[in-house]
């Protein structure tokens, strides 16, 4: 199958994913970022490290990053972007 916006069949996409040779997630991820959980949470689950610990690797509070996990603040970009750099994910990555 033709893709209408690059041109390419479904085999051209899948070669040049895997040549790129950027990281993958388990479905397990993708689902709980699907149900519209935290995406600071669930990276931070999937990398097996605690709040205390990617707080102090962003250098912020770790109250505020379970205010951000929990929505009840958003975070700055400032914020984010140190978050999303300890969880080694691009920032354009839904963190």
């Amino acid at each position: 199958m033709m893709d209408a916006a690059t041109g390419l069949t479904d085999e051209q996409r899948y070669d040049h994913a895997k040549s790129v040779r950027e990281e993958s997630f388990p479905i397990e991820v993708a689902d709980r970022l699907l149900a519209g959980e935290s995406s600071v949470r669930v990276f931070r689950d999937h990398r097996g490290v605690t709040q205390k610990q990617l707080a102090g690797a962003a250098g912020i509070n770790p109250l505020y990053l379970s205010q951000i996990e929990r929505g009840v603040r958003t975070g700055s970009a400032r914020t984010l972007s140190a978050l999303a750099e300890a969880l080694g994910v691009d920032v354009d990555d839904p963190i």
